[in-house]
């Protein structure tokens, strides 16, 4: 708790300098800054008072302001105002907002590299030298989020990765107890902040406490009306938790929300409903009013780019959409568990056996559904079993899951369209040895399925993971910091 009160106290310090100085040279007037009532609420951290943060009702989004020139030497009002930002452009894909943030972040990297030790022989640190390292990664990890943000290319995915990998030798590895640890005294301080309850209810759903993690996001987007973003963030997450709970209808409507309010990925969020809708009967899609076929075959053409770059996961879901252009379309099995994969879902569920059991049994209905001798029907059948192996491995029954992870592997000549299942087939069976401190066995597994496959269906993040487990396979990285095995 250190940390958190030199902050508290360098900002009061700031504080008092400045409104010493406001006093003498400017006079109150009824639109200044100091006679809003956002910014004389006593409950306002001081931060935020600082920065003359406000939330308008006009639809221009966030309006904030630079830093006074009296906190510019202050890296916590530097990384702060910089995070404001980030966290603006991540909810616009404004390239104006995104441009802005990322040069903000390298003049608060700036600000920190100032304060930090100076002589590298001296191991000792001094209170300020080590708040100013913490500050610096912190800003590392950020610009790598910006430059995925930016662009979702290789390159940048690579130079991304490298600034993730700097800044993690710095802070080590992040820890679900240790952020509801910090999250807490400020939930406590703020119930009704946005903010507070966005991270509270993901810390909930990492846990797969799902009830309590769509109370969170609820209650997130009563909190407040001005930020549409915030609750498309909400939405987002709440259609996942569904997804979870294999409530296809309750899934169905926050996707549906999302593809009228925001436009992120019309395409995913297309594909998305289409996907739900797959999943009930024709009398249920009744009371909907739209068809998994005419969905499905409205997302080729809602495609778009952000920052000149189309998104990884809309080129997936055109990919396996395009099925569904044929005059007599043969159904995708289970689309909403094959996204779940996508987007690392069976973590979730993984963490409870009900869940985990429920989507087991939902795969072995999809099973009995496969017709067969078409075109599909080898790929179909790999992708649910490599499905089916990551269930059962959650559920503790390692065999089974190896037997299906090893019949992907066994098909791999016979798949036509989704050869992304054949290195993530390998990447999985790699994890499994891994666990079972089979640790050479994994690595050679990793290792194949790393060097042996390219150009397939969400390359770069299967690379992740899969260099992510070589590390932990083959110990500690450089500095003995671990490095996870999942992203």
């Amino acid at each position: 708790m250190s940390f958190i009160s030199s902050w508290r106290r360098s900002v009061k310090k700031n504080d008092s300098k400045k409104d010493a100085q406001k006093a003498q040279d400017v006079p109150d007037s009824p639109d200044s800054p100091s006679r809003l009532s956002v910014i004389n609420s006593p409950d306002l951290d001081p931060i935020i008072t600082d920065f003359r943060l406000q939330l308008p009702d006009n639809k221009d989004g966030l309006q904030s302001t630079n830093p006074s020139n009296g906190t510019k030497d202050s890296m916590y009002h530097a990384l702060t105002y910089a995070t404001i930002l980030e966290m603006q452009a991540m909810m616009t894909f404004d390239p104006q907002h995104i441009l802005a943030a990322g040069n903000t972040m390298k003049e608060a990297q700036a600000i920190c590299q100032r304060h930090r030790k100076k002589s590298s022989f001296s191991k000792s640190f001094t209170e300020e030298e080590l708040h100013a390292e913490v500050c610096y990664a912190e800003c590392l990890l950020q610009r790598a989020a910006l430059t995925f943000l930016r662009d979702e290319n290789m390159i940048s995915f690579i130079k991304g990765g490298i600034k993730v990998r700097t800044a993690t030798r710095r802070t080590g590895e992040g820890d679900v107890e240790d952020a509801e640890k910090l999250l807490q005294p400020y939930l406590k301080k703020y119930p009704k902040g946005s903010i507070f309850l966005f991270f509270a209810g993901r810390i909930e759903e990492i846990k797969g406490n799902l009830d309590a993690a769509i109370k969170r996001f609820e209650e997130c987007c009563e909190a407040q009306q001005q930020w549409k973003q915030f609750h498309h963030m909400c939405y987002w997450e709440l259609m996942w938790c569904f997804t979870y709970k294999r409530h296809w209808k309750m899934a169905y409507f926050y996707a549906d929300l999302l593809s009228k309010e925001n436009s992120w990925s019309k395409a995913t969020y297309a594909y998305m409903k289409a996907a739900y809708l797959s999943m009930l009967t024709k009398d249920d899609c009744l009371t909907f009013g739209e068809t998994e076929l005419t969905l499905f075959r409205q997302v080729p053409a809602l495609k778009q780019k952000i920052a000149g770059k189309s998104l990884p996961t809309e080129k997936f879901a055109i990919r396996k959409a395009r099925r569904y252009l044929a005059e007599n379309p043969i159904p995708l099995p289970a689309p909403p568990l094959e996204m779940m994969y996508i987007w690392n879902g069976y973590t979730v569920i993984g963490k409870h056996r009900d869940l985990t059991e429920g989507m087991l049994k939902t795969l072995d209905e999809a099973q009995a559904k496969l017709e067969s001798r078409t075109e599909f029907s080898t790929d179909d059948q790999c992708l649910l079993s490599l499905l089916k192996g990551l269930c059962l491995k959650h559920l503790g029954h390692q065999e089974e899951a190896e037997h299906y992870f090893t019949l992907v592997l066994c098909n791999e000549t016979q798949i036509k369209y989704d050869h992304y299942l054949v290195p993530n087939a390998l990447l999985e069976h790699g994890l499994l040895c891994l666990e079972q401190g089979r640790k050479d066995e994994a690595i050679k597994l990793l290792e194949a399925a790393k060097q042996n496959y390219k150009n397939y269906s969400m390359e770069s993040r299967t690379h992740f993971r899969i260099q992510a487990a070589l590390h932990k396979a083959k110990g500690t990285g450089e500095n003995g910091i671990h490095v996870p095995s999942s992203p």
